[in-house]
């Protein structure tokens, strides 16, 4: 057993500062203890897949992650981690506890996943190692886990047992309840834009500064088509991860975020509205493009008729929510947000895309070190991990 200060500690020293995930009762001294830590910073995320999401964006902007979570949302995260941070190479130091472990008495709902959890990590094709429980076990073994991450670019795992970690008190103020945010609606009459339509007049509006995320499908290949630049990161899969990836982001730099989003990536992930909310960074701008639907898979309908994803943003905190379905109010609502995030934007567009629709030529791991060098992270000559 060990103290939550030994591996935080150990963690720090090799430059481990940023910290997500949902909680588990093996974890809780862990998480107590980055909570008590003034130096470090922890998001509480609404999913495991939310909280993978976040610490990518995190590390695109220059931060060393840690993702903890319980085995039982292995399962929310198995989508990013094989298709985020696979493809585009993004490291984090994953840690997930063992309940459910043969042969220790545990909650039915926990039995097949304890069976399961070291070949599911496995099949990610992630490495792993049993969590350091013995104060000099750690410096070998997170130095061992720091050099795998940086060789592969991928996450490292360490599963972590009842017991590993020593019982640490929470010294955290509870959060404030955040005043209401202010709702403008500009959704004018007349036929609604194309989407490759509000993407042109988003490139002529934002900031070249502006770090802009879409999310996957045709608004990335769209965004791609239209002008391929450095500060553009095109999600490939991960659906209704970007607006998670855009919160790691905005957190860590102080330039303007736009995140991307369609009406069924948003539904996917809603819950990343409430952190967002939560965590309230100004200069995040959340674009829902609503056609309606899934457009990218032939255009099944989505729910997307009945909500007001505005309404949805400021219930979740957010400062500023627009809701408009012309060019031009949409250009008055990305005017109007820039520099008063978080606020959300919900564009109501037609169906379709263009004919000559490209896909991103640039591999996912050149785009986001690409995107990461924009912010100003340095990025290492070295050829990228295989």
């Amino acid at each position: 057993m060990i103290m939550a200060d030994d591996f935080i500690g150990e963690a720090r020293r090799l430059g481990f500062d940023f910290y997500t995930g949902v909680p588990c009762s093996f974890l809780t001294p862990l998480i107590n203890g980055v909570l008590s830590s003034p130096s470090l910073t922890y998001v509480g995320a609404a999913s495991e897949g939310e909280a993978v999401a976040i610490a990518s964006g995190a590390w695109l902007a220059g931060r060393r992650t840690v993702v903890m979570c319980q085995n039982s949302g292995l399962g929310n995260a198995v989508n990013p981690l094989t298709s985020l941070n696979h493809p585009f190479r993004i490291p984090t130091l994953f840690l997930t506890t063992w309940r459910g472990e043969p042969g220790i008495p545990d909650e039915p709902q926990h039995e097949v996943m304890g069976e399961i959890t070291h070949d599911l990590i496995g099949l990610m094709r992630l490495e792993q190692a049993a969590f350091p429980a013995e104060a000099a076990a750690l410096q070998p073994a997170l130095s061992h886990a720091a050099e795998r991450m940086e060789a592969t670019g991928l996450p490292y795992a360490f599963v972590v047992r009842k017991g590993d970690v020593a019982d640490t008190e929470l010294d955290v103020a509870p959060r404030a309840v955040p005043g209401p945010g202010r709702r403008m609606d500009l959704a004018d009459g007349g036929a609604r834009p194309s989407r490759v339509a509000a993407l042109e007049r988003l490139l002529t509006i934002v900031p070249d500064e502006a770090a802009i995320i879409a999310t996957t499908g045709k608004c990335g290949r769209e965004l791609f088509t239209l002008a391929d630049r450095e500060q553009h990161l095109y999600q490939v899969g991960s659906m209704g991860a970007a607006s998670g990836m855009g919160l790691g982001v905005a957190l860590n730099v102080e330039r303007p975020v736009v995140v991307l989003d369609g009406d069924g990536a948003a539904l996917m992930k809603m819950g990343t509205f409430a952190t967002i909310g939560a965590y309230a960074p100004r200069n995040l701008v959340h674009v829902v493009l609503d056609n309606g639907v899934h457009d990218s898979t032939g255009g099944q309908p989505t729910v997307s008729p009945s909500v007001d994803f505005a309404m949805v943003a400021l219930a979740c905190g957010y400062r500023l929510g627009v809701s408009c379905a012309s060019l031009d109010g949409f250009e008055a609502a990305l005017r109007e947000s820039l520099g008063q995030g978080p606020a959300l934007i919900h564009l109501r567009i037609a169906p379709g895309s263009i004919a000559k629709l490209g896909r991103p030529t640039v591999k996912p791991a050149e785009v986001a070190r690409r995107f990461r060098a924009f912010l100003g992270v340095p990025v290492a000559a070295e050829p990228l991990p295989a």
